[in-house]
């Protein structure tokens, strides 16, 4: 076949073109994972081969050159869209007609649309590169011969091999140092929403840097499993090129339905669990491999000296004891010699916490051992087996490690059957950084901190392990997760009373700060509800640090300094009522001399009248390890705004607030007593607000747009219309509907409106108007935003001041609800 035939074939659409047979291939249905790759594969080798024969026809029978297939194309793993990596070898012969070949080579695969990452090298100039640039280097280890001279490629091959070998010492560490840069960078796959399948730690790339460090036979990976997580992630790759008709590795939120289908999967969760899954067995291997390296480059730079030092032989290796049957060798955590795995059931759970206690990794050979071998526990566990499960808990950030090991070898599933449910199972929330059950360690990790302002550190890391266990079954996971807690407790060991404790935390860990940021804090029946599910101080004790854990392990957005002053200001008056010291009516409080000099001010001039006053926040509690001690905050004020009484004022305060990118934390409002012979009423709002970004405004800004906003002149919904506009949201992702409920028996003062919502610049205008137009007055908000969720609570009442009836708040909130979703 000559050239031009070949470019010919190679652009007819019909069925005897490259084109076409590729398409074939990529819509048939039946034929997807390794199959179609290696088909593709072939296809394409089969294609650029006829194309080199008849380049190399046309120029004479070139001889002295091949084509190579490196990197993902040498390994046979084309994807739908991948790029076609190869290198055109050449002995250093005729210039001119290897530049010709390369055209006739390259100029195809441009007018298909194929990316192309291509190459014209001879054997040493492809070794010096690869000699300065690590990315060439583990390409050139996949190189695989497509046309021409084979012993041309055999020869780069033997030789890129044996520098290679040559150069580990050397360049291991290098890769190591690029793999911690890239993870770095993009993340962990294991816990990404949107991930990259192949640059994130975890995905496609370290599962070719493991092939690399096993070609450099310096250390292996662990390769059970190995080979399906990387098949698992790269049918994925193919289901997302498919789904998107693109050449990318981001597995985006609004594709993940419609590549789940493609792979045949139930859902989306579907989907993003077995690519963590596979994500964690290829990161595992990852880190196992990493400290093999290490060890086996400090065991050659000592053993040199040694050897001088004590004559020939090999020196035997350090074994320090640990626990009973525990030792540490080489960095790691072994079993000892006289270990019995097969008669001691404690075995896992000591070597575990031993590991965490020295913060040093358990040893794979370990694991394996253990998980192959050991006899599980009885029922109850013996108090042996619970104290070492609770000082594995309580060892800080090194329980992390040693609990991925344990769970890479499956045993965390068979010391808790319920773990499966909740293991590698994303949750779509972005206030979360984690899966649950990496949620759930990172709890106990943020609790370890916490156990000496409790009296049972023990019941507060285990709660702190279970207070999510629920989020693998249907409902509310608060409920469902008391069920597993209290039947996981009595498995363990824990005595009726202990396992009545546990199940209270868990049913309850969301209680002291939904009700701190969601109510009114002044109202008796708040306090006396919380004390009430509570029960005893002791229980108390346990919650408020529960809650502290569980809100600094979600995210950085889920606790502030803010929502831990609320808590413990309700943790102080419930611990009070537990004492026996009923909470009494709150009084009117008297206005300040600031709040009565703005009324004064707002009667006389007719108008609004704002003061901002900026608040400097301390920090509730010690910041996380990963944050430094002087992290800011959002810039927060305490905003107050007299206003003679008059319809309209909160959404016009609310939407104002809204165009100068101000967040509203609380609100309050009440009508404030005017001086003997001044004049009528006047409304006072008492915000908390904090500014999205930037300084906050000045209050003379505040107060032009407010007149302009309570005289109409000022159109809020429009202006906040076109900001929308102009700053899209991400298209794909549909938000769930709001939803509005009436919170019974909530308060005896007010009727309390809970609103449920998609946060958005605007939201409490749009809900402050809903309820003007209802005809309610608002005498407070609680507003709590995490994440892109927005959970207010209104205090309203009847014009009168009196709660609403049954029938009229359920309308009203009704009416609320369908307002949000139009």
């Amino acid at each position: 076949m000559t050239s031009t035939d070949a470019y010919t074939e190679a652009r007819d659409p019909g069925p005897s073109g490259y084109a076409a047979a590729r398409l074939r291939l990529l819509t048939e249905g039946a034929r997807s994972g390794p199959p179609r790759r290696a088909a593709l594969a072939e296809l394409t080798d089969d294609w650029l081969a006829a194309l080199f024969q008849a380049g190399a026809a046309a120029g004479g029978g070139l001889k002295g050159v091949s084509l190579v297939a490196v990197g993902g194309y040498g390994r046979g793993e084309l994807s739908p869209r991948s790029d076609l990596d190869l290198l055109l070898l050449h002995d250093g012969g005729d210039a001119a007609a290897v530049a010709a070949l390369a055209d006739r080579l390259w100029y195809p695969v441009w007018d298909l649309g194929l990316a192309l990452d291509h190459s014209v090298r001879t054997p040493a100039e492809a070794r010096r590169t690869a000699a300065e640039d690590l990315k060439v280097q583990l390409g050139l280890l996949d190189a695989r011969h497509l046309a021409g001279d084979l012993a041309l490629t055999a020869g780069l091959r033997t030789a890129v091999l044996a520098d290679w070998r040559n150069q580990a010492p050397r360049r291991l560490p290098e890769l190591r140092e690029l793999c911690a840069e890239r993870a770095e960078r993009q993340g962990e796959l294991q816990y990404l929403l949107e991930p990259d399948l192949k640059e994130a730690r975890g995905g496609l790339r370290d599962a070719t840097v493991l092939r690399a460090v096993a070609a450099s036979w310096l250390a292996d990976a662990p390769r059970e499993g190995l080979d399906d997580a990387r098949r698992r992630l790269l049918d994925v790759r193919d289901a997302l090129h498919l789904a998107t008709g693109r050449a990318t590795d981001r597995l985006s939120l609004q594709e993940q339905d419609q590549v789940a289908a493609e792979l045949g999967l139930l859902d989306a969760d579907t989907l993003l669990r077995q690519v963590y899954e596979a994500a964690r067995v290829i990161a595992y291997a990852s880190d196992v491999t990493w400290r093999e390296v290490g060890r086996v480059l400090r065991s050659r730079a000592v053993r040199p000296r040694l050897r001088a030092m004590l004559g020939a032989g090999k020196p035997a290796a350090e074994r320090s004891p640990l626990a009973e049957g525990v030792v540490e060798q080489d960095g790691e955590v072994v079993l000892a010699r006289t270990a019995r795995p097969e008669r001691d059931p404690v075995l896992p759970l000591r070597a575990a916490a031993a590991a965490a206690q020295a913060g040093l990794p358990l040893s794979l050979h370990a694991v394996r051992r253990l998980a192959a071998t050991v006899r599980p526990l009885p029922t109850p566990w013996p108090a042996e087996a619970r104290e070492q499960l609770v000082t594995l808990l309580g060892s800080g950030r090194p329980t992390v490690q040693v609990w991925e090991a344990l769970e890479a070898e499956g045993l965390v599933t068979r010391l808790l059957p319920d773990w499966e449910r909740v293991r590698c199972r994303p949750q779509r929330n972005a206030v979360h950084l984690w899966t649950v059950d990496r949620h759930l360690i990172e709890t106990a990790v943020r609790a370890s901190a916490f156990t000496r302002r409790v009296s049972r550190p023990d019941l507060l890391l285990v709660a702190a392990l279970l207070h999510d266990i629920g989020k693998g079954w249907p409902g509310d996971h608060s409920v469902a997760g008391e069920i597993i807690a209290r039947d996981v407790a009595g498995r363990i060991g824990f005595d009726r009373e202990d396992t009545g404790v546990l199940g209270t935390l868990v049913r309850h860990h969301l209680l002291l700060v939904e009700t701190a940021t969601r109510r009114d804090l002044d109202d008796p029946a708040t306090v006396r509800s919380v004390a009430e599910a509570v029960g005893t101080q002791s229980t108390l004790e346990l919650l408020h640090a529960l809650t502290e854990a569980d809100a600094l392990a979600t995210g950085p957005a889920a606790w502030s300094s803010w929502r831990g002053s609320l808590v413990t200001d309700l943790v102080a008056r419930v611990s009070a009522v537990l004492a026996g010291n009923a909470p009494e009516e709150p009084e009117a409080a008297a206005p300040t001399a600031e709040q009565e000099r703005l009324a004064v001010e707002a009667y006389r001039t007719g108008g609004p009248v704002p003061a901002l006053r900026p608040q400097t926040e301390p920090p509730a509690g010690p910041p996380p390890p990963e944050a430094p001690a002087d992290a800011p905050e959002p810039l927060g004020a305490e905003l107050l705004v007299a206003v003679p009484d008059q319809p309209g004022v909160l959404p016009a305060v609310a939407g104002v607030l809204a165009l100068h990118r101000l967040t509203v934390r609380t609100a309050e409002l009440r009508a404030l007593p005017l001086p003997d012979g001044v004049g009528g009423p006047v409304l006072l709002l008492d915000w908390r607000v904090a500014a999205e970004y930037g300084s906050l405004p000045q209050a003379a800004r505040l107060r032009a747009d407010l007149v302009r906003a309570l005289d109409g002149t000022l159109d809020i919904a429009g202006r906040l219309a076109e900001r929308d506009a102009a700053y899209p949201r991400r298209r794909g992702v549909t938000a769930p509907p709001p939803r509005v409920t009436v919170a019974s028996a909530a308060s005896r003062h007010a009727t309390v409106i809970e609103v449920r919502a998609q946060d958005a610049p605007g939201l409490l205008f749009r809900i402050g108007r809903a309820l003007e137009d209802a005809g309610v007055r608002v005498r407070s908000a609680h507003v709590s935003t995490l994440g892109a969720n927005a959970v207010d609570a209104f205090y309203v009442t009847d014009a009168e001041g009196a709660p609403l009836p049954d029938e009229e708040a359920a309308a009203v909130a009704g009416k609320l609800e369908e307002t949000l979703r139009g």
